[in-house]
């Protein structure tokens, strides 16, 4: 997946406004096994189900806001603990 690299350099986290980078294909793959399990949860603690095509990880690589049809869901409660 690919997203603008104008979008991806003004996007940042809205609740510690760290910066976020597309993630790896391997993470995704990874964390998709991880969701197959039921091992990951969003920072509200609902169980994420929905398969990833892409994520936006930020800095400190401790919560990814997935990517849904090509738009970033740049929620708070919508991001994945990692």
């Amino acid at each position: 997946m690919q997203l603008d690299e104008d979008l991806l350099k003004i996007l940042v986290c809205p609740d510690s406004k760290l910066p976020v980078q597309l993630a790896t294909q391997a993470m995704l793959q990874d964390l998709n096994t991880r969701i197959a399990k039921g091992e990951l949860r969003t920072k509200t603690g609902v169980t994420v189900t929905e398969k990833l095509e892409a994520g936006l990880l930020r800095s400190d690589g401790k919560i990814l806001y997935p990517v849904r049809e090509g738009i970033p869901v740049m929620l708070v409660d919508e991001g994945i603990l990692i």
